[in-house]
């Protein structure tokens, strides 16, 4: 028996014997042995695949605690509750703790009493909480709800653009990190950011069959600019959703529109509330309590709703206003229909929405600003020979502490700096200030050329005639052989039947190389265009006749 076989033994026994596994799902065994021999490991998988045991079961078999970093407290609660419901001993540290509570968390982790420690990535930026973990060992560190490091880091939880320092810090145990949404480029850029070292991917299973996909575009849209057309027919697509019935949540772009639309909901004879992250915590919890016990018909929120809500019975998403990827969009589509039965994902699609979201992603941090924060890295590590901080940067900036963050993050990809835990390290280099301060704004270029690129699928998704869904799981990189039948443009027969292969050069997948681009690979190929996800530039569509007779693309070696 072979070393793999051994461990894969051990993993089923494991499962079968500690969690009542008798049977695994697709992808689980080689992820959970991958974990169990020392090995790195992506997983994205659908919710609902046991995503959980893929770290619990190896867990039990290394020796030491395991750190699970989680985003929200009320989802840390509830994977505490689970591994204790299994018999299975897991505490938890966040700011809901008190100081007494903290320290016999961390002792029962040093005693062997409890195997499984969940905090949020904020926890793990203070210096006692990483020398009380350093003190235990940990043999397993889990990212869940992984996509946070891309979707989340830039804006919203810096704190998780760090997490390669905290792992680093505890001796980088295999790393474990966790996700049901990620495209291509946010799964490299989930191994970057951790600094995973060679890990084994699993991707499986991003198609939803029983969630229909529709559009509706809101009245006037391609003809007029008048926003009461707009918007009425907006309030018409939500209403004739939730009309058909069931419990179901309604995404908007604003706090405002979550009155407006719970509102409109509510005159329907609806129970309906809104949601956004300005509210309490108390209030937060409340709505959510009440969601997911059914003393709500709907909720209308903001992004800031749905992580961690693990209700099967939700039979509709609505979007008032399209989200600036598809990432975002799948992730939140992908909250209905978790019990098998059929349920609807609804965009009702104003172009309008999308030229906010690209205004968004225009900003690029000023090369002078960064070559001042990298100056100031470079004197303080010349004169104490152990760096500075974020806050002593951001008072003699006049930047703001999140402003700083992020160029500090730039710095970092750019190799001119080092964040730790606790201090900002400049690392040696022959470049001058200002060549690395280009070169973490060349990055932050990138990124936004990205990002733009992820809003023009959207709109391409919205404006297809083609099979949605075919569209869809293309993005991510998964093939399908034809049209679905259940999106609205099959249903009315606008996305045809299952099109011929087309023969030729770039097909699906095939290794191509642009010379502004770079390189790439092809992720759909249609009968009159390529699209290609490049390496650094994103998503990008090119016209086949195009492409052919200029010859601005080569084939290479996969």
């Amino acid at each position: 028996m072979t070393d793999q076989d051994s461990a894969q033994e051990r993993v089923l026994t494991a499962a079968r014997e500690q969690f009542g596994l008798d049977e695994l799902r697709p992808g689980q065994l080689t992820a959970m042995t991958a974990l169990a021999t020392g090995r790195d490991t992506l997983a994205v998988m659908p919710t609902g695949s046991g995503k959980s045991a893929i770290y619990q079961v190896p867990a039990l078999l290394l020796k030491g605690p395991t750190l699970v970093v989680s985003p929200l407290i009320a989802l840390q609660r509830d994977q505490v509750r689970s591994l204790r419901h299994l018999e299975e001993d897991a505490v938890s540290v966040n700011a809901d703790k008190s100081a007494g509570e903290r320290n016999a968390s961390f002792q029962a982790l040093r005693d062997g009493e409890a195997e499984f420690l969940f905090c949020a990535p904020e926890q793990l930026a203070r210096p006692d909480v990483l020398e009380e973990l350093k003190a235990t060992r940990p043999s397993l560190f889990v990212v869940d709800e992984a996509h946070c490091v891309s979707a989340w880091g830039h804006d919203f939880r810096p704190d998780y653009l760090r997490l390669d320092a905290v792992i680093e810090a505890l001796g980088h145990p295999p790393v474990a990190a966790l996700t049901a949404t990620a495209a291509p480029p946010v799964r490299a850029e989930i191994v970057r950011r951790l600094g995973m070292r060679d890990p084994v991917q699993i991707v499986r299973g991003f198609d939803r069959p029983n969630i229909g996909l529709e559009v509706r575009h809101a009245r006037g849209a391609k003809q007029t600019d008048k926003q009461d057309d707009k918007q009425d027919d907006k309030q018409d697509g939500v209403a004739e959703a939730a009309r058909g019935g069931g419990t179901g949540i309604v995404y908007v772009a604003t706090r405002r529109e979550t009155a407006e639309y719970a509102e409109l909901l509510s005159s329907l004879g609806l129970r309906a509330t809104g949601f956004h992250g300005g509210m309490s915590r108390r209030d937060r919890e409340r709505v959510q309590k009440a969601f997911m016990t059914g003393e709500l018909d709907a909720v209308v929120a903001t992004s800031a709703f749905g992580m961690g809500i693990d209700k099967p019975d939700v039979r509709y998403v609505v979007h008032a206003d399209a989200p600036g990827s598809l990432d975002s969009y799948y992730q939140e589509i992908g909250r209905a229909g978790r019990d098998g039965a059929p349920a609807r994902a609804v965009l009702c699609y104003d172009p309008d929405d999308l030229r906010l979201a690209r205004f968004f992603t225009g900003g690029v941090p000023d090369a002078g600003d960064l070559a001042r924060v990298l100056e100031l890295v470079r004197e303080a590590g010349k004169e104490s020979g152990q760096g500075t901080d974020r806050r002593a940067l951001a008072a003699a900036t006049g930047l703001s502490p999140r402003r700083v963050t992020s160029l500090l993050n730039l710095l970092q990809q750019a190799g001119a700096v080092r964040l730790s835990t606790r201090a900002v390290v400049p690392v040696p280099r022959e470049e001058s200030v200002p060549e690395a301060a280009e070169e973490a704004r060349r990055l932050a270029e990138e990124h936004r050329d990205v990002e733009r690129s992820r809003i023009e699928m959207m709109r391409r998704y919205a404006e297809t005639h083609d099979c949605r869904r075919v569209f869809l799981l293309s993005y991510f990189g998964e093939d399908m052989p034809g049209p679905c039948g259940d999106c609205d443009n099959c249903r009315t027969g606008r996305a045809g039947g299952e099109e011929p292969e087309t023969p030729g050069p770039f097909q699906v997948h095939a290794r191509v190389e642009h010379a502004a681009w770079g390189g790439g690979e092809v992720i759909r190929r249609d009968p009159d265009r390529l699209t290609v996800l490049f390496d650094t530039a994103g998503y990008r569509e090119l016209a086949l006749e195009t492409v052919l007779e200029q010859d601005i693309l080569r084939e290479t070696p996969g």
